[in-house]
């Protein structure tokens, strides 16, 4: 069983008020001072994905999120399932 520190919370959304682009937002790695101004963003955007990723080999689980960023700003089709095969083992319950 995982901790809450053994985890980080993220969510993939589609930016709707600024340059339409897919972002992600790792909520538990805000600090104070840029919290409420990605909380806000996401939550003005259009939920794609979310979940979390174990702390363990975040990096990893990190480039994975960017790569499917990167293909779905490309204009590829990425679904939830897709994401969550990607991430595989990196995924925390």
């Amino acid at each position: 069983m995982l901790f809450e520190a053994d985890k980080v919370m993220f969510e993939i959304y589609k930016e709707t008020e600024y340059t339409g682009k897919y972002r992600v937002v790792y909520f538990t790695e805000l600090q104070d001072h840029n919290k409420e101004t990605e909380i806000n963003h996401a939550m003005a955007g259009e939920h794609v994905f979310d979940g979390f990723i174990k702390n363990f080999r975040k990096d990893e689980a990190k480039e994975i999120i960017n790569t499917l960023l990167g293909r779905m700003n490309n204009g590829e089709s990425v679904g939830p399932q897709d994401i969550e095969r990607a991430l595989g083992d990196h995924m925390a319950g």
